[in-house]
């Protein structure tokens, strides 16, 4: 009997692989979730151990549901408030089995098949912390997910040269085409789709629910490197986004810019966090014809120990 098992096995594949826990936190979400719940048997293929956790932020639409409704028979959390992204995130999490792998999306994505699998393969490793995936855009474009550690060269950058920066290898977002073919080692990246392995859930604790949404998962990942493990891209796993809306909503972005000031004082002095923050100021001066938006963000920058509020968000409130 061992002869056959054998026979059917891979080489290049582990003989068990962690157990994977895929956490989904919603907030109003109804529009994208099902796709994404649609995709997950597909994308856990080669998984034998898994379950499915979706915590809803007291969603006011059908997003319970649906979840509940769906044959892949997720676990439904409720937390009965909009507790935020990290909030989330935790109330999952602090009913997982610590040896466990943890998969966190955005209700807006979509696995390929096999996407998992290669991204616990990965975690197998003695220092891996975090994969991550390819992300691509709906058209099949590379969607720009890998960043590096914000810094004031980098605001700066992206204050005065916009998009430039970007290809210019200038700003916190990775615009590196062989780096998206190959794989490698980043510092952080967009938290659309993380798979966080057992040790890293020991060494770095829970998510800092301060931050409501964004920069949660800069700091998170942070504290995976701090504590010696890394955080690889992994492109032969592949994810679809759908895309947030931050963009275009000016209440996000005004708390994605308090947000990028108050990580950036916790791990800097006063005199580098006020040039960062000066560069947002200016950055969004110039650009503040251009949308309400843009003027959110000016706002935000010049008060920017305002308290979280409440998003309205049909992507779940999650990280774009």
């Amino acid at each position: 009997m061992s002869t056959k098992r054998q026979a059917f096995s891979s080489p290049r594949e582990p003989r068990e692989r962690s157990p994977v826990s895929v956490v989904i936190v919603t907030y109003n979400s109804d529009s994208v979730l099902p796709g994404l719940l649609d995709s997950l048997s597909a994308g856990l293929e080669g998984i034998g151990d898994f379950e499915i956790v979706v915590v809803d932020n007291d969603s006011r639409d059908q997003c319970v549901a649906i979840a509940n409704a769906h044959p892949i028979r997720p676990r439904v959390i409720e937390t009965g408030r909009n507790a935020g992204y990290a909030a989330g995130i935790n109330a999952a999490t602090d009913t997982i089995d610590p040896d466990r792998t943890v998969l966190i999306l955005n209700p807006d994505i979509r696995l390929r098949p096999g996407a998992v699998r290669v991204l616990v393969d990965e975690l197998a490793g003695p220092t891996m912390g975090i994969a991550v995936p390819r992300i691509v855009n709906e058209d099949g474009t590379i969607a720009l997910s890998l960043r590096r550690e914000p810094s004031i060269m980098t605001g700066w950058s992206e204050a005065l040269l916009g998009k430039l920066a970007i290809r210019m290898g200038l700003s916190e977002v990775i615009d590196d085409p062989p780096l998206y073919r190959r794989g490698g080692k980043v510092e952080w990246a967009t938290g659309a789709a993380l798979a966080v392995s057992a040790r890293a859930r020991r060494l770095a604790g829970d998510w800092d629910e301060s931050f409501f949404l964004y920069s949660e998962e800069v700091d998170y990942l942070r504290r995976v490197r701090e504590n010696g493990l890394s955080v690889v891209c992994v492109p032969q796993a592949e994810m679809v986004h759908i895309g947030g809306d931050y963009l275009e909503n000016p209440r996000l972005s005004a708390l994605l810019a308090r947000n990028r000031i108050r990580y950036f004082r916790r791990h800097h002095g006063p005199i580098a966090t006020a040039l960062f923050q000066l560069s947002i100021v200016v950055g969004a001066a110039m650009r503040s014809m251009l949308g309400p938006s843009h003027r959110a963000v000016l706002h935000a920058a010049l008060t920017p120990s305002r308290p979280p509020i409440e998003i309205a968000s049909n992507t779940g409130g999650a990280p774009v």
